[in-house]
C-alpha cells in the first residue's frame, strides 16, 4: 500500500476515539502529530502509530491553553510538514447531578472539552488559511443536540461546539475558502473515559447501549477527513434515533429520559472511590499506567455501525428512495388504466 503522504493532528490522542483514530492514520502511512497531558498513553499511541506503518510525534499539551496549542503547531509544521487534518477530540467531562458539580469543575469541563475545540480549530486554521488548504474535523456526539441527564457540563460543551461549528463553516463559505470544516456525530462508545471520569454517582458509570467500539469511530473519522464537504456525519442507529426524536417530540424524550436516563448510565457494581479522574491531571499518571483505546465494555460492544453506512451513501439512498418512490407512482398509474 502506498504511504499516506499528510500530517494529521489528532488531540485526545491517548485514548478512546483519539487513539483508534491516530491509529487508523497511522495504518495509511500518515505523519501523525498526537496530543494530549498523559505520558504514558502518548507512548502508547505512539507505538500503535508505528507498529501501524505511521510516522508518530507524542506532544505533552493541555488542549485549553492556545499559546500551547500554537507553540505546538508551528513544532508540528517545522517538524512534520504542512499540517492537511486536524482531527479535535479531546475533552474531559464530570458525572453528576447539575447541582453536585463545583463551579471550577464546570469551568474545567468547558474549558478543555469546548473551548479546546475552539482553540485547536484556531491553531489549525492560522496555518491552514495561508495556504488555502486542509481539514478539520470536529468530534461530536448525539449530544451536541439532546443533553442527557447526569452530563450537563459535556452537553452543554458539545451543544456549544456544535454552535461554534456551524458558525465557522458559514463563514469559510463565504470567503469562500478551500480550507473545510466537518463534523462527526458519536453514539455511545467503548472507551476508558468511564474508568477516569470524575463521577458522583453510586454505581459505576457506563455508556448508554447500543455501545460501539472506537474503531467504529475513527473509521467515520477518517471518512470525514476524506469527504469534508459534508456538514456532518452520525455514527450508529442511536444517533440517528436521538436527533430525529429530539426535532419531532423533544418534550416526550424529556419526559423519557428523566425516567431512564440515571439507571441506563450506570452498571450494577458501586462506584469505586479510587478511581482515578482525569480532570485537573491525566488519569495515566495517577493509575500508573496507560488505559489503551478501549474501556471496560468489550464484551457488550459491537464493531459495526449500519447507520454509518447510510450516513456515508446518503446520496446512494436517496436515488434509490426516489427510484421506488418512482416505481411505485408507475405501478399505481398502471394499475388505473388497466
Amino acid at each position: 500500500m502506498a504511504r499516506d503522504p499528510h500530517v494529521v493532528v489528532v488531540t485526545g490522542a491517548s485514548g478512546g476515539i483519539g487513539r483508534a483514530t491516530a491509529r487508523a492514520f497511522g495504518a495509511r502511512g500518515a505523519q501523525v502529530a498526537l496530543l494530549a497531558r498523559g505520558e504514558k498513553g502518548l507512548e502508547g499511541a505512539a507505538q500503535e502509530v508505528r507498529a501501524a506503518g505511521g510516522t508518530a510525534l507524542p506532544l505533552a499539551v493541555d488542549t485549553s491553553r492556545f499559546q500551547d496549542l500554537q507553540g505546538v503547531a508551528q513544532r508540528i509544521e517545522e517538524e512534520l510538514g504542512p499540517i492537511d487534518v486536524w482531527v479535535n477530540t479531546a475533552f474531559t467531562t464530570v458525572f453528576a447531578p447539575f447541582t453536585q458539580i463545583r463551579p471550577e469543575e464546570f469551568e474545567r469541563v468547558t474549558q478543555v472539552t469546548y473551548l479546546g475545540y475552539v482553540y485547536g480549530t484556531r491553531a489549525a486554521l492560522d496555518v491552514m488559511l495561508p495556504r488555502g488548504r486542509g481539514t478539520i474535523v470536529q468530534v461530536g456526539s448525539a449530544l451536541a443536540y439532546r443533553g442527557i441527564p447526569l452530563q450537563s457540563a459535556y452537553c452543554g460543551a458539545k451543544h456549544a461546539i456544535q454552535g461554534f461549528h456551524d458558525s465557522l463553516r458559514c463563514e469559510l463559505l463565504h470567503d469562500k475558502s478551500s480550507v473545510r470544516v466537518t463534523m462527526v456525530q458519536m453514539p455511545a462508545v467503548n472507551t476508558p473515559q468511564f474508568s477516569w471520569v470524575l463521577s458522583r454517582l453510586p454505581r459505576q458509570a457506563r455508556p448508554v447501549p447500543p455501545i460501539y467500539q472506537p474503531e467504529v469511530a475513527a473509521k467515520a473519522v477518517l471518512y470525514a477527513a476524506d469527504h469534508p464537504k459534508r456538514r456532518e456525519y452520525w455514527v450508529g442507529g442511536t444517533t440517528a434515533a436521538t436527533l430525529i426524536a429530539n426535532t419531532f417530540a423533544p418534550g416526550l424524550l424529556d419526559r423519557y429520559l428523566a425516567r431512564t436516563g440515571y439507571d441506563s448510565q450506570q452498571t450494577d457494581r458501586p462506584h469505586d472511590p479510587h478511581q482515578p479522574a482525569n480532570l485537573w491531571e491525566p488519569a495515566d499518571s495517577a493509575a500508573g499506567h496507560d488505559f489503551g483505546a478501549h474501556g471496560i465494555f468489550d464484551d457488550t460492544s459491537t464493531r459495526r455501525s449500519y447507520q454509518l453506512w447510510a450516513s456515508q451513501h446518503h446520496g446512494l439512498l436517496g436515488a434509490a428512495a426516489v427510484a421506488a418512490a418512482a416505481a411505485g407512482v408507475l405501478a399505481t398509474t398502471r394499475g388505473g388504466r388497466s
